[in-house]
């Protein structure tokens, strides 16, 4: 067996006293495995499916330049929107920083299977999670929100030099979650670094919530050096160049040494065990008593394997937590936040439900040749769905009511109207995209995804607009004295989904398919 030094471990990181310091032969190595990887990951792509990652491509440059361009062209009031920029560019980087911490550290350029045969240094690993972090439904809707916002704020006198302090905060924002994402990620695999970071987010909640409840955070907001990119494109409108120069400098200077000093924590968490994960696939789970129906047993099997799952515990965590934390600081009402249950629902299909099926991974097989009814397996795995995303869906509107009160009847009507239309919407579009387009994916990597990231672009894109736009409807007829035409709006859309997942049991049905799919899925 040979003992030669693979690709990863030449150059600078084998040299002795050299194993936290980067060269810039480690960069370029790095640059050259990111592009072979890359190149990789599309070669096996049929001129089809290019086709259509070229039309969602196109989708999410039309989307990002309707959000620009469109809100410019908005006649309204600006002030309180400019008040609103410093807030919205910070809770940016909080869902950076948060979403970074979630997926440990970011997404993964190559599956932790095929890394096996295919080892790909840390660094490179720190590039590619960068490049995929915004193939992401909540950084796209954020970023949409800041560069929409900073559009309508200087309508008047937009130029693409206005937004260029955005842009570059959207980038530094991004890597430096990334950094702190890779960080936490090297305590989590410590001694006691699960319980360490449990106390911490407990005490950054509580911190938070004495803040909002004293007045201290808006103040904190006021104070925030964020406020410095409004007065930036300020001055950029009067031809007034050097405050504007200085921010795009720090700026592009905090992206470069956030992108360089992220590559050591990423090397670190690299040499440790991902405890988590092991845990899960090591530990002992104890026999129950066996349910009364093959309905009881599929629920508690598929149950298990989501709510067990490292990347898919994590991410409704973050899905329920983060925007019930934002509306709640912003004070939102019941009309203001009636896009949330959307977005939140499509962040909830978008960790497993657009490949359903994958949850099963190689034991599909097994599952296929149990004597159940398949209509039985497909509303066992539809009710998983709805479930994981009602909660999530409930518990936001939960911590959103603590500063917004009761809602008023119309608002009450809109809100369980949306939540209906909105439920109906995403599971149809997942049970029909998983029994159409199934991938083979492993779950049990922290940072995995239920399909290939140029997939997941298309689906976030268009999950965002159906659900952003069934919320806008429906939650605008409840602002309004038409607001039972909410109610009848939701129910026609409801009725419309389950016809929908009526014609896909009945493809699930067909035996071919079902082995098509598990063939997939298993392989």
């Amino acid at each position: 067996m040979s003992i030669a030094a693979s690709s990863t471990d030449l150059g600078a990181a084998t040299q002795p006293g050299n194993a936290e310091r980067l060269s810039w032969t480690e960069l370029r190595r790095s640059l050259s495995d990111l592009r072979a990887l890359l190149a990789f990951r599309g070669s096996g792509r049929t001129p089809q499916q290019r086709h259509r990652t070229a039309i969602g491509v196109g989708i999410l440059v039309g989307l990002t330049a309707a959000a620009v361009l469109v809100p410019a062209l908005v006649d309204g009031t600006s002030r309180d929107v400019v008040a609103l920029l410093s807030p919205a560019y910070l809770g940016f980087l909080a869902l950076a920083v948060v979403g970074s911490i979630a997926s440990a550290g970011g997404r993964e350029l190559i599956p932790r299977d095929q890394a096996v045969a295919f080892p790909v240094s840390s660094l490179t690993d720190h590039l590619g999670a960068l490049m995929m972090a915004p193939l992401n439904l909540a950084w796209l809707v954020q970023a949409w929100l800041v560069l929409g916002m900073t559009s309508f704020a200087f309508g008047d006198h937009l130029t693409p030099l206005v937004l260029v302090p955005q842009v570059l905060f959207i980038a530094f924002a991004t890597a430096a979650g990334q950094a702190i994402g890779w960080f936490v990620e090297w305590i989590r695999r410590g001694r006691n670094g699960v319980l360490h970071l449990r106390l911490l987010g407990v005490t950054g909640v509580a911190v938070l919530a004495v803040a909002v409840v004293t007045g201290a955070f808006v103040r904190a907001l006021d104070a925030s050096p964020t406020v410095w990119l409004v007065i930036a494109s300020n001055h950029i409108t009067d031809h007034r160049y050097p405050v504007w120069l200085t921010v795009c400098g720090l700026l592009l200077a905090g992206l470069v040494a956030a992108v360089v000093l992220g590559a050591l924590p990423a090397r670190w968490a690299s040499r440790r065990t991902p405890r988590d994960e092991h845990r899960l696939e090591t530990g002992l789970q104890p026999p129950r008593p066996m349910p009364a129906s093959d309905l009881g047993m599929l629920l508690r099997l598929d149950r298990g394997t989501v709510w067990r799952s490292v990347p898919l515990r994590r991410g409704v965590i973050t899905l329920v937590v983060l925007p019930g934390l934002v509306a709640l600081a912003g004070g939102l009402g019941w009309g203001q936040a009636m896009m949330l249950p959307g977005l939140v629902a499509a962040g909830c299909v978008l960790l497993f439900g657009v490949n359903t099926w994958c949850l099963d991974g190689r034991g599909m097989l097994w599952k296929e040749s149990l004597p159940v009814d398949p209509g039985t397996v497909f509303a066992a795995r539809l009710l998983v769905l709805l479930e994981v995303t009602t909660v999530g869906v409930v518990a936001t509107r939960g911590i959103v009511a603590i500063r917004a009160g009761l809602p008023t009847l119309g608002e009450f009507v809109a809100l369980l109207a949306t939540v209906a239309a909105i439920l109906g919407q995403v599971a149809s579009a997942s049970m029909r995209w998983s029994t159409n387009k199934p991938f083979a994916v492993d779950l049990r990597s922290a940072r995995a995804t239920p399909a290939p990231p140029s997939v997941m672009v298309g689906y976030s894109a268009r999950l965002a607009l159906s659900t952003t736009l069934t919320g806008m409807l429906i939650g605008g007829l409840g602002q309004t004295p038409l607001w039972p035409m909410a109610a009848v709006l939701g129910m026609a859309m409801v009725t419309f989904s389950l016809f929908r997942l009526a014609r896909v049991q009945a493809r699930w049905a067909d035996p071919v398919i079902r082995s098509r799919v598990a063939v997939t899925v298993v392989g």
